[in-house]
């Protein structure tokens, strides 16, 4: 890593989008030209994950830990937590959050009205400035594509009619990039795209004759138009001459919706949002830092949204309070070409209750590799094969015995601390 200056950091969460929606890991159905060449110029991880659902990945990536250190209600961020913006903020960065909020308040009033008003709003979360959508109650959240509802520092936006949103939120980012470009900053874009409902872009043929239309059709055109996104933060980091010192890492938040299938290579991929398979919790995530580190292009470590934290504190040269908890595990080695520590597992304890519409849903907790994956409730898959976790395993062989056993020790020791 380079010493003689302060590293920018710009960290882009994308809402739904499965790793499957991007060429540069096999996807057929949508052009990504921008972060294909990303992925091409920098680091691209082929096991990174998420949890299955977005505030359970929020949480954990904003935090550094597993969800039952801290789990609180869907739509919910602990306003005792200290989040990845204030450890920056302690770093000396200027620090920025823009697109969606999400985590205060956020249920109806009708519905569990014990959090009502509850969480964490983005003013106390340690982004010296913001803009957002649905920073405030559900009901009130309004669109988030076309004409949207957006609080930034100073309350609601009243420019925004016949705008987009996503140009919005990425608008304001590069401005306060420029604004900020001779000082260290950190930038937290968790996108608007592609999350349902699925409506035109400006790019869209609808986007003219009704672009508050809702149609599954429409998700090719939001996928591009995050790819296009990405490519304006890129352009804009080098008209400032900023590439060479700012890393900009791009993951998924969990799988695409159910409702569309894309191609994966030769073969349709459904989505799998909320579902504990691959389909639901295998991400893209890539890395970019200029031109000059020497990290592997094709990186098979895992990856967990854990690590986020001590990697970013890694990377401004300082140490989390001896009193923090931290679950994650830098990986700044495999972006610097230095030799790395990798995760021989990760761990996920997902529950999403309480929580509105989150019927069905039901604690999971599970420890996996690249090949073998372990639930608390003894089933056990070889993902290698089983990829959608259709076949568990029956009788032992020496090779799963060995794995189960791994495994379940992790899953004790994670049970052992809550």
């Amino acid at each position: 890593m380079r010493e003689q200056q302060k590293q920018n950091i710009i960290l882009i969460l994308a809402d739904d989008l499965g790793y499957e929606c991007l060429g540069c890991y096999g996807g057929e159905s949508y052009n990504t030209p921008n972060l294909d060449a990303m992925a091409a110029s920098g680091t691209r991880f082929t096991h990174a994950y998420a949890l299955p659902l977005c505030t359970p990945t929020r949480v954990q990536i904003m935090t550094g830990k597993y969800n039952f250190r801290n789990w609180k209600a869907f739509g919910i961020l602990d306003p005792d937590e200290k989040t990845f913006g204030h450890y920056m903020q302690h770093a000396g960065y200027k620090t920025c959050v823009t697109g969606k909020w999400q985590l205060w308040s956020y249920n109806p009033p009708s519905f569990e009205p014990e959090w009502r008003g509850q969480g964490m709003l983005p003013e106390n979360a340690g982004f010296d400035e913001f803009f957002l959508w649905h920073a405030g109650h559900t009901e009130d959240k309004g669109s988030r594509y076309a004409d949207p509802l957006i609080f930034d520092n100073n309350g609601l936006r009243q420019d925004t009619k016949g705008r987009y949103g996503p140009d919005l939120y990425v608008e304001y980012l590069l401005d306060f990039v420029k604004r900020y470009q001779n000082q260290p900053f950190f930038v937290y874009y968790p996108m608007a795209l592609t999350h349902g409902p699925f409506m035109p872009t400006p790019d869209s043929l609808e986007w003219i004759e009704n672009r508050h239309k809702s149609n599954v059709g429409n998700f090719k055109y939001m996928v591009e138009y995050t790819d296009k996104i990405v490519g304006q933060i890129m352009n804009g980091l080098d008209d400032l001459g900023l590439c060479d010192n700012t890393l900009v890492m791009f993951i998924g938040d969990n799988g695409s919706p159910t409702e569309v299938v894309s191609m994966l290579g030769d073969r349709p991929f459904r989505g799998g949002k909320g579902k504990s398979t691959d389909a639901g919790i295998r991400v893209p995530l890539i890395a970019s830092w200029g031109n000059n580190e020497t990290g592997t292009s094709v990186c098979n470590d895992l990856v967990d949204c854990s690590d986020f934290l001590p990697t970013m504190m890694e990377i401004v040269g300082t140490s989390l309070p001896s009193q923090a908890i931290c679950d994650g595990r830098s990986f700044l080695p495999q972006l610097v070409g230095k030799r790395p520590n990798p995760r021989e597992w990760i761990y996920a304890w997902h529950n999403p209750l309480p929580g509105w519409a989150k019927e069905g849903y039901y604690l999971q907790e599970w420890a996996q590799d690249q090949t073998w994956k372990l639930y608390d409730d003894g089933r056990l898959y070889n993902l290698v094969i089983d990829v959608l976790e259709e076949y568990p395993i029956e009788e032992d062989t020496e090779e799963s015995k060995t794995a189960r056993k791994n495994l379940q020790s992790v899953l004790n020791r994670m049970k052992q601390q809550q």
